[in-house]
């Protein structure tokens, strides 16, 4: 069952839209930053703590290193916030302090409200555009009809 569902996520991975890629990363680095944050919890748990933290970092440094530099603003704007963060889960992984972990979950989540808010309008605008070409489509059949007729 397990295999099913891998090959499930590749499928789901391979043709997903992009915003949603972004999603499913900002979602992936906060799970593994939750782990890092309960893992300090526990006696023993200082190198789970560091290998979760890690893990973060490098969803960051993808999330980073694939931004459209031609973009303009946005993506610079966008590389200051990962470049922010990283340095603050640097910070948490060399004190094991939980603080810079709860900021940058939150910026994470922050991000994701807006990524997933993006993916919904684009949604909707190409919902809107695809009518709005049937709907121009059936005015020009009519036109076609009635000069014909």
């Amino acid at each position: 069952m397990k295999n099913a569902y891998e090959q499930y996520k590749k499928i789901d991975l391979s043709t997903a839209p992009q915003t949603k890629l972004v999603v499913m990363m900002y979602e992936g680095a906060i799970k593994f930053l939750e782990n890092a944050s309960n893992a300090l919890d526990k006696k023993f748990g200082l190198e789970e703590a560091h290998n979760n933290i890690s893990k973060a970092q490098d969803v960051i440094s993808e999330l980073a290193s694939s931004l459209n530099k031609e973009a303009g603003d946005i993506s610079e704007r966008l590389d200051a916030i990962y470049s922010y963060m990283n340095r603050r889960l640097t910070e948490a992984n060399i004190s094991k302090k939980k603080e810079p972990i709860t900021e940058v979950i939150k910026y994470l989540k922050e991000l994701t409200l807006a990524w997933k808010e993006a993916e919904a309008n684009l949604g909707k605008n190409n919902s809107n555009n695809q009518k709005a070409k049937k709907d121009s489509n059936d005015d020009n059949t009519i036109t076609k009809l009635n000069i014909s007729g």
